[in-house]
């Protein structure tokens, strides 16, 4: 199940510690200091169908 499910999303792996920390990481500095009131979707372009 976890191979079907790994091969809906965009990039074809599944996702990964490193790519949440590399968001959180953003969100913690200076380039996001403009940014308010959104949702960040981190599921690598998952299509459920």
């Amino acid at each position: 199940m976890f191979e079907e499910f790994k091969n809906l999303a965009a990039l074809g792996r599944a996702l990964t510690p490193e790519d949440v920390a590399g968001v959180v990481s953003y969100l913690a500095g200076p380039d996001a200091g403009f940014m308010t009131g959104q949702s960040l979707i981190i599921d690598g372009g998952i299509l459920f169908q």
